[in-house]
């Protein structure tokens, strides 16, 4: 059988990554990654094996990138069920191309697609930072018509407002701190407290200078009147 030399393949790779790697969170990965390997070497079934061939060894078994160059894929459409986050890449012709040359690596904040020779080109597309988890074993892709398809399986059955986390930050960023529909004297109000608080002294006092002598103009057009 040809799946037992590569999973000791990928095994004696996973090792040699946790010697040099140091971040805490990849060390964390690969611990799991060397733990379920050496699970699966020591207790082979053919329920794993066919799971393996199905869903991981397009993972983990990624043969050389033949000659070309990759592009990187940017468009992309993505839509949701109740289980699944779909996303959709839109590829001319890759529906031709033997399909082990399509493969996914899943974990469970990110997936790393990887399209090899398809008009003497490879094709990449890596998401990081997925907005919640993921199930690993239950995502998968699908190759349609001039297109892949990325299943990944939502840990949680709740509705996504947004693919990734990197997202969702930059459009709450983009919300104003103030209603549109506010007094406008309420929303510039809202933007001196939001600099004073983050001001240093010099900016503290020039912002109370400017909010006396308001204050004073105020008292002074009243008193006109």
């Amino acid at each position: 059988n040809c799946v037992v030399p590569q999973l000791k393949l990928d095994l004696e790779e996973v090792k040699s990554l946790l010697k040099i790697v140091k971040r805490k969170r990849i060390r964390d990965l690969l611990e799991k990654e060397k733990a379920k390997l050496e699970k699966e070497l020591q207790e082979p079934s053919e329920a794993a094996q066919g799971e393996l061939m199905e869903v991981e060894k397009p993972a983990a078994v990624v043969a050389p990138i033949s000659s070309g160059y990759t592009v990187k894929i940017s468009n992309y459409g993505w839509d949701q069920s109740d289980k699944f986050v779909k996303i959709y890449i839109t590829l001319t012709g890759v529906h031709q191309i033997p399909v082990e040359n399509v493969q996914v690596q899943f974990t469970e904040r990110s997936f790393n697609l990887l399209v090899k020779d398809l008009n003497g080109k490879n094709y990449s597309m890596l998401v990081n930072n997925l907005l919640n988890p993921i199930t690993v074993e239950g995502s998968s892709r699908k190759v349609k018509t001039d297109m892949v398809l990325v299943m990944c399986k939502k840990k949680a059955e709740r509705k996504w407002e947004y693919l990734t986390l990197v997202e969702k930050r930059s459009k709450e960023k983009e919300k104003p701190s103030f209603n549109d529909n506010s007094d406008p004297s309420e929303g510039l109000m809202n933007i001196l407290k939001k600099m004073y608080e983050e001001g240093d002294d010099e900016m503290k006092r020039t912002i109370n200078k400017a909010w006396v002598e308001s204050r004073e103009k105020q008292a002074t057009g009243n008193m006109e009147l």
